[in-house]
């Protein structure tokens, strides 16, 4: 279904009074539900609640992805439906109605292998007046358990792609009936498994939605898996020889920093560039008469050398970036994640029983074969999201410690080398900002500036945009709204640090990203104000 584009005004969405129409709405009841869907077979009511303004929402007692409930809420009907999928699968859904509808429709998405309705951020887009969705993709888990895909072929699928795309379709029916007319713009926003699912339903269903913001997106099954098991292989089993203790961890981080910072032109503790750092891992080595706690051995410094390196098999083949310079190794690096293992004995092999430390490069081949929920992009060619104006806003953290940032890069250049050929200048359609000490998908250890509204993301004292900021130069969401719906693309955006995470502390630094590949780079000044920054081309 292709959203119509009928006369909202979107300078009454951007400036955050949300200024919506009043709408004409269905009552908020079972019956209301059952009789919009009366013509799908497969499609039944669960619930259907009446929230009131500042109320709360949620099933947190029983989400095993999403233990906590959307708060704050504006005055809105809470909805779920459940949906049969195949003989052995189904999944469900959510759905928020604001009583001040915007004429427009937000869906979100979810982590890891998990499933479960994300509330939370329903809660937060239903602020800026969007009907908002999302599903459990079948099945209820939290985000690093796989254990659930055991000989599920089908429920795999609806984890995929499938559970995604039905919610949108369905939802979209639901609203357009509730409201009793059609949806103005479509819009999706969500990071990590979130950021996959949104780019694979504009690859499969290019009419879905008019703008994509994808956070970190773990795109790149069966690949990202097969890095993340590896990960921890380099540091498996505790006590093998070149076993680093995490209590050496922020030894290599602070070595990494100490070394990496100073070569962007300013000492500041955010490694702004950590592929072109020269990085000397031999200054981690221990010399005589040095305490080990605060250094490695020859062994050590050779493991951590393969984390923050590509990933090489057989025959030299690539099979995932490593992740950057400066990255906390403890998240990957401390155990054996599930993330990566349960994905192969699971969704792979469906053996009960497997020694992870047999885990080879016929394993990876295997998978690619198998290709579990066809799960990964495929084509690349994104030409009927964009002939119909559809836009993709793409973000990932210079810091992620769990998915490498340059598979952001491997995931444009496929796009680029796909559609360059057909004369498609990317920028039109297609942009890329990465975030300098960002980690996954939100927060820093270092004082790099990260928060953008986007999801996944919050902090203290924010329900929802950027406090201070409640604009498209600094929210991502209202970027992609003002690029969409007036043609405004953004050249950059601008992250805010607040002390401690909390808005009422104050801003520590803001700090503008640029569109790939450009950089931002110190002009002088405050360096905690934008205007001491400029982006600028790498050549």
């Amino acid at each position: 279904m292709t959203p119509s584009r009928r006369g909202f005004s979107l300078l009454a969405a951007l400036s955050l009074s949300l200024a919506v129409d009043a709408v004409t709405q269905c009552s908020c009841t079972v019956d209301t539900f059952k009789q919009i869907l009366a013509g799908n077979a497969a499609a039944s009511v669960n619930y259907v609640a009446s929230v009131p303004q500042g109320g709360s929402f949620g099933d947190a007692a029983t989400n095993l992805a999403f233990p906590t409930n959307a708060t704050d809420l504006p005055a809105l009907c809470a909805v779920s439906i459940h949906i049969v999928s195949s003989p052995t699968s189904s999944y469900n859904f959510g759905v928020f109605l604001p009583e001040s509808w915007n004429g427009r429709i937000m869906t979100t998405g979810n982590g890891g292998l998990g499933g479960g309705i994300n509330y939370p951020d329903m809660g937060k887009f239903s602020l800026y007046g969007f009907a908002t969705v999302s599903t459990d993709t079948g099945h209820n888990s939290n985000a690093v358990d796989g254990t659930w895909a055991l000989n599920q072929p089908e429920m795999i699928i609806d984890w995929g792609w499938r559970a995604m795309h039905g919610s949108v379709v369905t939802a979209k029916e639901i609203v357009n009936a509730f409201y009793g007319r059609s949806i103005e713009y479509s819009y999706y926003a969500s990071c990590s498994t979130g950021g996959r699912q949104g780019i694979k339903e504009l690859e499969l269903y290019p009419d879905s939605f008019d703008g994509v913001v994808a956070g970190a997106p773990a795109w790149w099954f069966p690949r990202l898996p097969a890095s993340t098991l590896k990960q921890g292989l380099y540091n498996y089993p505790v006590g093998k020889e070149g076993y680093i203790s995490p209590s050496l961890f922020p030894a290599i981080v602070a070595e990494m920093i100490k070394q990496c910072d100073p070569q962007d032109g300013l000492v500041d503790g955010v490694i702004n560039d950590p592929f072109s750092c020269n990085f000397d891992f031999n200054s981690l080595l221990c010399l005589p008469g040095q305490a080990n706690s605060s250094c490695l051995t020859a062994a050590q410094i050779s493991t951590a050398r393969q984390f923050y390196s590509n990933f090489v098999d057989v025959n030299q083949t690539f099979i995932f970036p490593g992740v950057s310079l400066g990255v906390d190794p403890s998240l990957v690096l401390s155990a054996v994640s599930t993330l990566g293992s349960d994905y192969y004995q699971y969704w792979v092999l469906n053996q009960t029983e497997w020694d992870i430390t047999n885990f080879d490069y016929a394993d990876i081949q295997l998978a690619e074969e198998i290709n579990p929920g066809q799960a990964a992009p495929s084509d690349f060619d994104l030409s009927s999201f964009k002939d119909r104006g559809g836009k993709l806003l793409q973000y990932h953290g210079l810091a992620d410690n769990l998915i490498a940032t340059k598979s952001s890069f491997v995931l444009y250049d496929n796009i680029y080398e796909k559609m360059a050929p057909q004369g498609v200048d990317l920028d039109d359609f297609y942009r890329l900002f990465m975030i300098p000490g960002m980690q996954h998908c939100s927060g820093s250890e270092m004082p790099a500036p990260w928060y953008i509204g986007g999801g996944s993301q919050a902090v203290t004292g924010a329900t929802y945009s950027v406090p201070g900021y409640m604009d498209a130069k600094h929210d991502v969401i209202l970027a992609m709204m003002e690029w969409v719906e007036r043609g405004v693309a953004p050249d950059e955006l601008i992250a805010t640090k607040y002390w401690n995470d909390t808005v009422s502390e104050g801003v520590e630094v803001q700090r503008p990203l640029c569109v790939y590949p450009k950089q931002a780079k110190y002009i002088g000044g405050n360096p905690s104000v934008p205007s001491s920054w400029k982006c600028k081309s790498l050549y």
